[in-house]
């Protein structure tokens, strides 16, 4: 591809913000990936985040609902995005190969049979991709990240790779390894094959599967103790959140109910991690990181931190903290639910002079 950009552009004033609070920015923009492969990214920006000083931001969506659906809702307590960028971050919410906006593999236009699509080396691909085009559109010479739950996967197997490139980053609930039993995603589960224990469900779970908006808040709803719901969450934000989520496939209008896919290869990662396996080694790591996780997580477990935690031997600095009585989506919570706590410590985080980079081998 001869072109950085197949599309861009601005979309100015369209999300609400506090009375108080200037609009940011937000533009679309199309990152070419590896042959075949186009990424979308949303770059969220403010007045004064070109001269900020504060590193670029990169955020991750998990393993079913896409990048902006993810963390830039537009109605008030819905986007980190616009939170980060009002703090003078320049952000760029990407989705991976297989959801929203960027290159879907053909297999996921026919039926959704064979093995699982997308797997963690493929994201790791598409995020490579969107670094380096950040890196060139700031001018910085590395990244700061914040991965949800997969997300948080993929970019701590990324930095692990590729540990040059990062400066700061935040792992939110997500997976590593921490032990071999899993109510949700382990042995036992569905996500085991019954003809080989151990495995991980291929033909059940298929290559991709389809998400309805009423899937997106059965697990939030049994996370929040409480009958109203909305005293915990903002009911303008799970209606985005739905609405978003639906809208990021082109074709979910096609069904009865509506539903929007997704690839199935995270789930094949998330069972293996679950049980016990580790695909990525935190030992490579050389940025700041901090360690996020709900206290009423279904996803991670507190033994994924403390593992995590031993093997960030070379990071130049290790923080953990667990938000109390936070769920799965804290970022999406009500601000007294965890999501002031939330954003105190990734604002605090972000905002920490980056470490020298250390010179390559050989220079």
């Amino acid at each position: 591809m001869k072109h950085s950009l197949v599309s861009c552009w601005m979309v100015v004033g369209l999300f609400l913000a506090g009375p108080a609070q200037a609009v940011p920015t937000r533009t679309e923009h199309r990152v070419p990936g590896v042959p075949g492969i186009e990424l979308s990214v949303r770059e969220v920006r403010d007045k004064g985040s070109s001269t900020s000083g504060l590193p670029p931001v990169i955020l991750l969506h998990g393993a079913r609902v896409p990048g902006r659906a993810s963390f830039d809702l537009p109605v008030e307590g819905g986007s980190l995005a616009a939170d980060l960028a009002r703090a003078g971050h320049a952000v760029y919410v990407m989705d991976a190969r297989g959801y929203g906006g960027s290159t879907r593999p053909p297999a996921m236009s026919a039926p959704a049979t064979g093995r699982p699509l997308v797997s963690s080396h493929e994201v790791v691909q598409d995020v490579h991709a969107v670094v380096t085009w950040v890196k060139k559109r700031t001018r910085q010479p590395r990244v700061a990240m914040l991965g949800w739950a997969t997300g948080g996967h993929w970019l701590g197997m990324y930095a692990s790779l590729h540990p040059e490139e990062v400066s700061h980053l935040i792992i939110l609930n997500a997976l590593y390894a921490g032990g071999h039993q899993h109510a949700m995603l382990g042995r036992g589960t569905t996500f085991e094959d019954p003809k080989r224990p151990g495995q991980f469900n291929a033909e059940g779970m298929e290559a991709w599967r389809w998400n309805t908006a009423a899937s997106l808040l059965g697990v939030w709803d049994r996370s929040i103790p409480l009958e109203d719901k909305s005293q915990w969450r903002s009911p303008e934000v799970a209606e985005a959140l739905q609405r978003e989520a639906l809208a990021s496939d082109t074709m979910s209008a096609s069904r009865t109910p509506p539903a929007f896919r997704a690839p199935s290869g995270a789930l094949e990662d998330s069972f293996y991690l679950a049980t016990g396996r580790q695909l990525w080694d935190a030992a490579s790591i050389t940025a700041r990181v901090l360690i996020l996780r709900s206290e009423k997580d279904f996803w991670s477990r507190p033994e994924d931190v403390t593992v995590l935690q031993e093997h960030l031997v070379h990071a130049a600095s290790v923080k953990a903290v667990v938000i109390p009585e936070a769920t799965h989506f804290v970022h999406l919570d009500r601000p007294a639910r965890g999501r002031d706590l939330f954003l105190q410590e990734v604002l605090g985080f972000f905002s920490q002079p980056q470490t020298p980079v250390a010179p390559r081998a050989g220079h």
